[in-house]
Formats: C-alpha cells, structure tokens, sequence
C-alpha cells in the first residue's frame, strides 16, 4: 500500500501514539465559571475544521500501512454518519462493555439490508460509544476495493480485504476488527427470510483469531432488515452492471432517487459475552473440528439473540 504522499506512515501499533490517543479521551469536567463561558458550538466546529485544514496542507497526519487516515476517518467520513445513527435509525446499543478497551479482537457480526449500512452504524457506534473510542478495522468483499473511489475510501477509513492474513497482521497489532461473514448472501437475501443467518462461510474468521488468540466477540443488528426491504433481484441487470444482486423494493427503482431513502426502522445493536480463543493451544487453527464447532457456536450464538431482540421489539419503526 503506497503512503498519501505529504503524510507520515506509522506502524500499527505506536505506544507513543496509543498513549496520545488514550489522553485526548479524558474527561476534564469545567468549573462553573468555565462552563458559562464555553465556546459556542458552531465555533468550536469551526476552528476543528481549519485545523483539519491546515494539517492536510502541511501533511501533518499519519496513514498506517494498511492506507488507515485516522485524522481524515475522524473529521470527515464520521460526522455525516452521526445524524444516521442518532436521530434517523436511533441506535442503541447493548453491551458495549464486552468489547475490551485495548488489544486484538474480533467482532462477528449478521449482515442484512440490501446496502451494508448496519456495518458503518456499528462502526459508528464503537468510535463513538465505546470508553475507548475505538476503531474498528472492518474486512471487506473485493467487490468494496475494485469500485473507483468507494475503495480508496475504504481503505482511508481502515478497511482492508477480507482475508485471513490481514485479519492476522490487524488483530496481532493490538486492532478491534470487524467481520460480516454471510457477505452479499446476508444483505441480499430477501425480505421474507429476514434474520434468518446464511451460511457463515468455512470459519476463516475463527482460524484468523485462534492464530492470534484474539476473543470473538458476537454481534446481533436488529433494524437494518427493513431499511430496503427487499422482495425482489433483477439477476440480468445485476450480471450487466458486476454486481451480486440488483434489488428490487416496495420503493426502488420504481421512485427513482427517492427509493433510495432508507427506511426510519429502530435499531438495536447488541455486544455479546467475548469467547475466549486464548485457551485451545498454538495449533487449534488446525483442527478443523475446533474452528467447525467455534464456527457454529458463534452463529447460533448470533441468532438466538437477534429472536430475544425481535420478541421485545414491538414495533418496527419505534422499537
């Protein structure tokens, strides 16, 4: 991965750095008279901006070698997301705590909604919530990286293909990353088999963080099944255009644009218990019985869950 030319590349794991991050994230608590005199909102935004501008300008950022620009993630990619995820979809989350304030993990999550926004809401979501403020380094189809632009964004906000090497490289450097592994069959599946898990794949996602004895942290998304619900797949315009699928809604193609709006739909996004991976010995990734049973425990750890967040859901829309 060649560097953005102007700004310094660092290794994953910087405790210079680390330490840095950790100090930007203590809560100083104003005295009275501080608070009355605080700085308007609209003018601290302001002078983030021009500082974001002017360490572009001068190339004071850093870029990892997997392409990851913190600074820009941080000032640019995540802010549009915030009304999304605060008053749009209202997330909550459930959990939060499991997800460890420091180290290698790996977060396994259901994937559904015909566009893949319940993965940017859960990154959103960990950046924001968590004490840490951490964030997670998601592993995407090819398909994210061939598409012009989308994949050079993808890379600047920390995404890297979904393989077990650079899965490995991330969780070994101390990073939270993030897996969907039901792929295009999960956010493309119809809106009659809605939260109903596809196939997780062959388990590389457990074989990546039994090598590295990251915990596997399962992670259920209620809401984003209705976003775009899908009761259609125009398969010879999808094979026209490259795509998996070309979805067909109550509201797209037929409203043009307007279709596609995502639907207001309640979101629930709960962090299970972490299942430790750190006690089966150096070689479990080799036992392919080990990584079938972790495999299937994970899976169905996701979908019992996701049937308790739909029983106490009572509405689709208000939650």
């Amino acid at each position: 991965m060649n560097a953005v030319a102007g700004a310094r590349v660092i290794p994953l794991h910087d405790p210079e750095r680390d330490a840095a991050r950790r100090s930007r994230h203590v809560e100083v608590v104003p005295e009275p008279e501080q608070q009355q005199s605080a700085t308007p909102d609209w003018e601290r935004r302001l002078t983030d901006l021009l500082s974001f501008a002017r360490r572009r300008i001068a190339g004071d950022y850093q870029v990892d070698e997997f392409g990851f620009d913190r600074d820009l993630t941080e000032n640019v990619l995540m802010p549009p997301l915030k009304p999304l995820y605060e008053k749009w979809f209202r997330v909550e989350t459930i959990g939060m705590n499991n997800i460890p304030p420091a180290g290698g993990a790996l977060i396994v999550a259901n994937h559904s909604g015909t566009v893949p926004l319940d993965a940017l809401m859960t990154s959103f979501g960990i950046a924001s919530e968590h004490p840490a403020h951490r964030h997670m380094r998601m592993l995407g189809a090819d398909l994210v990286f061939r598409t012009p632009v989308l994949g050079a964004l993808a890379r600047k906000s920390g995404q890297t293909l979904a393989c077990n090497p650079d899965a490995e490289r991330l969780m070994s450097s101390g990073e939270l990353v993030g897996v969907w592994p039901e792929g295009f069959k999960g956010i493309g599946k119809p809106y009659k088999d809605r939260y109903k898990l596809q196939r997780f794949g062959r388990g590389g996602f457990v074989s990546a963080a039994l090598k590295t004895g990251a915990p596997i942290i399962p992670c259920s998304i209620v809401g984003a099944e209705e976003i775009y619900p899908m009761i259609g797949d125009i398969k010879a315009l999808a094979r026209l255009l490259g795509f998996p699928y070309f979805p067909v809604t109550p509201f797209f193609p037929l409203l043009g644009p307007l279709g596609a709006i995502p639907l207001p739909s309640k979101w629930y996004i709960e962090f299970g218990e972490p299942i430790r991976t750190d006690v089966f010995g150096e070689n479990a990734a080799d036992d392919p019985m080990l990584v079938f049973n972790l495999t299937d425990q994970v899976r169905e750890t996701i979908q019992q869950t996701l049937y308790r967040l739909l029983t106490q859901r009572r509405n689709v829309f208000l939650g």
